[in-house]
């Protein structure tokens, strides 16, 4: 039996990645873990100042770190984005579709402006993203990698926040997975999700006092077995692990990061 190392087993050294969402919080951390691992990275998002920041902190691991500016809601600037990558990085070989978007109201006065919004950025996008570097895929022969990142919220309905539009994007999420890993294992491209359950995020914070609203944080941490919302950094290797040549058997899988909170 050949003698593996780390890097063997979990290194993503020679991969280029593409995270979206990643110049603030969890995007940023999965960037963080992907480059740790050895993978150049490019982030996309909407905010240049902000990515360029973020791409400068992946270069310190000694990978090559891109930023790109995009709304990925727009069809011309996502392909503009990945053909930006693919100039500067070369060819995709993990993306990580982290870009989210949530709205708070209750469903009955939830705007049909709103639920649009929600939907473009947390579902549409995810698909043409997905869609786009997997042809890419397809052709190189090679495989790849796809990580959407979805929620708790896309497998159970929410006790804490009025959010049907994030819902229900998430719910998409987990079946786009599902029916993508099904269409593409053929072409041993893996196709699985993340769902965190409360991390405190941009999302979920407010600016005033830098915590999460309280009034929905005793109710998140009631209803986590482990009693706590998710720290920075335990997601990190989730995204790792299903980048990871480890994984190279595992599709079609929506693995949850929430602390128990699935196995009510």
């Amino acid at each position: 039996m050949t003698t593996k190392t780390l890097q063997d087993v979990f290194g993503l050294k020679g991969k280029v990645a593409l995270v979206t969402g990643a110049s603030v919080g969890l995007g940023l951390e999965l960037a963080e873990g992907l480059a740790i691992a050895g993978a150049d990275v490019a982030v996309v998002a909407r905010r240049k100042d902000k990515l360029d920041q973020v791409a400068g902190r992946l270069r310190t691991f000694g990978v090559r770190a891109l930023a790109v500016q995009a709304d990925l809601t727009r069809g011309e600037e996502l392909e503009r984005a990945v053909a930006e990558v693919e100039r500067g990085l070369g060819p995709v070989d993990i993306l990580v579709n982290n870009a989210g978007v949530a709205e708070v109201g209750r469903a009955e006065k939830h705007r049909l402006s709103q639920w649009d919004h929600v939907l473009a950025v947390n579902l549409r996008a995810v698909f043409q993203l997905a869609q786009r570097v997997g042809r890419t895929m397809i052709e190189r022969g090679q495989g790849g990698r796809i990580i959407n990142i979805s929620s708790i919220l896309g497998q159970v309905g929410s006790s804490v926040m009025p959010t049907i539009s994030y819902n229900v994007s998430k719910h998409g999420v987990d079946g786009l997975t599902r029916q993508l890993a099904l269409e593409w294992a053929r072409h041993k491209i893996t196709v699985n999700a993340i769902a965190p359950a409360w991390f405190p995020t941009e999302m979920n914070t407010d600016p005033s006092y830098g915590d999460v609203n309280p009034k929905y944080k005793e109710r998140m941490i009631e209803r986590t077995p482990m009693g706590r919302l998710g720290l920075p950094g335990e997601l990190m290797g989730a995204v790792i692990y299903l980048a990871s040549p480890a994984a190279s058997y595992v599709t079609g899988t929506v693995l949850a990061v929430d602390g128990g909170w699935l196995a009510w």
